[in-house]
């Protein structure tokens, strides 16, 4: 049986992104500001036992710190990041759940010429 890994809130992914010093995160409140510091320099036995309690939390960091995209794939689980051209400026019309920069959110004329 495999594992599967949480979702990431949009929240959570900013708050990753702020702690870990990326445009676009926010600060968290002071509990969750230390969680995501004891995630982020815990030995892995201790992330482990944490991993139980916040999953979602500790996969972030761990995303944050280890995987090659992880940074992106925080931005685009923040909607920090347009999902049809990869724009990182923003504004975005529709985030979190389907953010589009301005460009991509304009209607589209039906001939494809604008």
């Amino acid at each position: 049986m495999g594992t599967t890994s949480p979702t990431i809130p949009t929240e959570t992914a900013r708050h990753v992104l702020w702690t870990f010093g990326h445009r676009g995160g926010y600060q968290p409140g002071t509990y969750h500001q230390k969680l995501l510091d004891l995630l982020a320099y815990a030995p892995p036995v201790e992330v482990a036992k944490l991993a139980q309690i916040y999953p979602a939390e500790a996969e972030a960091v761990r995303m944050a710190k280890y995987d090659e995209d992880g940074i992106d794939k925080l931005k685009r689980a923040a909607g920090l990041v347009c999902i049809r051209c990869g724009d990182e400026d923003g504004p975005f019309a529709g985030a979190p759940r389907q953010p589009l920069c301005e460009g991509c959110a304009r209607p589209m004329p039906l001939d494809g010429v604008a």
